[in-house]
């Protein structure tokens, strides 16, 4: 059924050539995996400057001869300038948590473009506001904290919003190798935000903020000029049509792809089932076991994002004490270790088709690997570099696929068939109990970083522990369905 009259991208009616038959799905399906993989990066993009000017602000690092280096930015110079820091990324994480569950109720009943724009203009302006403070010589807690609460709200609306469109696009076939490639999006985003943020921080910290405020507000122009929010609004095939035909893996799952591309795109056939309850996505098999797992997975990959580079710039390396710019630009490589881990996590989970397997394997290697960074990372660069870049591949690989892959296959499972605008709402519940772990993990951090940093590595290990448990089921249920099928490497390997 076509939407009566699709609210099209302006550069669509500016260019007619962008559309059918000028131009085919491909050629639109790559467009929009291009659009948002930009419109999500600069959002983390604009995340990242808390964590790079942090040691600015916090209190001041004593080096050995007891000198002190930093003069710190109150209300977060004092002895309990960690505890302070920690209280503002709560403030930004525990609001972009509640919101990411009220934005996937609202992303399913809203043109998405739209949406999409109006968060990003909020979460340009709202950054930029947070470095004025740097000018305007603000030292009041509320001022920072207020800002961060306002900023999350406006964040929580991307992330709903992008999987959402990529699903309307997309078919079921490798779709753990298509978002695992996707997915870098929230790495290469920190990775721009650390460098961009890290380049100017020796004009001022305000910088830091104001230049990837700006480049989240740039994005949003070009989403809103040509992002195109389902196929069936240039009147193109369902992707999940073509997919059907050329695919037969898992014969039944396979065909509730086709109606993947209805989501949020099409009026389900069935109004009474347009948008699924709060409470009956909850009741889907596998949504609350993958739900806590990103719970605990957040925590640690959040604790990283917003702490790495304070903790590499107050741990002397091969003896010495990096700059702050060094240490903003040296965190970059877990990032890049994350992108890595996505990639290959998607790859092997589409290979032997057991999610949870693959996020469990990934998980425990991750253990020895904060223990090495910890213990090893300080005796050399070329061991930070490498157990750093080891330690993000294997913390971000789960992550990376709870937060797209799985999420996405949740929401379009056999239950909920005819009505799989589930999607967004699916997507939101587990985002957003990864994100309630996202607040806590840096606030803990915080206070539990002026007893020593070995406290802080612990608390990571316990929480990688805990994601490892609440997966245990869903990998038996995984490993014991691939075996009765006769299905498991071998097999899975010879059809690809």
């Amino acid at each position: 059924m076509q939407p009566k009259t699709p609210n099209l991208a302006p550069a669509l009616t500016l260019f007619p050539n962008l559309k059918p038959p000028h131009k085919t799905l491909l050629f639109h399906q790559i467009l929009v995996l291009t659009i948002t993989f930009f419109a999500y990066a600069s959002f983390h993009a604009s995340r990242k400057p808390p964590s790079i000017v942090k040691s600015v602000l916090g209190p001041t690092l004593k080096t050995n001869n007891s000198t002190s280096i930093d003069t710190g930015w109150a209300p977060f110079d004092g002895p309990q300038g960690t505890h302070r820091l920690g209280e503002v990324d709560l403030a930004f994480l525990s609001s972009y948590s509640i919101g990411m569950y009220f934005a996937g109720h609202l992303g399913d009943r809203m043109d998405l473009r739209l949406f999409l724009v109006f968060g990003m203009m909020g979460s340009g302006v709202f950054t930029m506001v947070f470095g004025f403070g740097y000018w305007l010589d603000l030292h009041l807690l509320g001022f920072f904290v207020g800002v961060q609460v306002v900023c999350g709200l406006f964040q929580s609306i991307g992330w709903p919003c992008v999987v959402a469109i990529v699903g309307n696009w997309f078919g079921k076939s490798k779709r753990g190798l298509i978002m695992g490639v996707w997915n870098s999006h929230t790495s290469v985003g920190n990775i721009i935000g650390s460098v961009v943020a890290s380049g100017v921080l020796e004009f001022g910290w305000g910088w830091s903020f104001l230049v990837p405020g700006v480049l989240v507000i740039v994005v949003g122009i070009l989403v809103f000029m040509f992002l195109v929010v389902s196929p069936e609004d240039l009147g193109l095939e369902c992707p999940g049509m073509e997919v059907e035909m050329n695919v037969e893996v898992n014969g039944d799952s396979e065909r509730v792809v086709s109606e993947e591309a209805g989501l949020l795109g099409n009026e389900s056939l069935d109004t009474s089932s347009s948008a699924i309850g709060f409470l009956e996505a909850w009741r889907l098999p596998g949504v609350a076991p993958f739900a806590f797992c990103l719970f605990f997975s957040k925590l640690v990959a959040y604790t990283f994002l917003y702490w790495l580079p304070f903790y590499i710039r107050h741990t002397a390396v091969a003896g010495v004490y990096l700059s702050h710019k060094s240490a903003g630009i040296l965190s970059t490589i877990f990032d890049i270790g994350g992108v890595f881990g996505g990639i290959l996590a998607g790859y092997i989970s589409d290979l032997i088709d057991a999610r949870a397997v693959t996020s469990i394997s990934f998980l425990l290697l991750s253990i020895p690997a904060l223990i090495f960074y910890r213990v090893y990372g300080g005796l050399s660069m070329f061991a930070n570099i490498g157990l750093m870049f080891l330690s993000g591949l294997l913390v971000n690989g789960p992550y990376s696929l709870i937060t797209t892959a799985v999420a996405a296959d949740l929401g379009t499972q056999s239950f909920v068939r005819g009505n799989s605008r589930a999607l967004a709402t699916v997507t939101a519940i587990i985002d957003g109990t990864g994100s309630v772990g996202a607040a806590l993990g840096p606030l803990l951090a915080g206070y539990i970083s002026s007893r020593g940093w070995n406290s802080v590595f612990f608390m990571l290990i316990l929480a990688i522990f805990f994601a490892i448990l609440f997966l245990i089921r869903v990998a038996r249920t995984e490993i014991t369905g691939k075996l009765n099928e006769g299905k498991w490497f071998w097999n899975s390997i010879s059809s690809h």
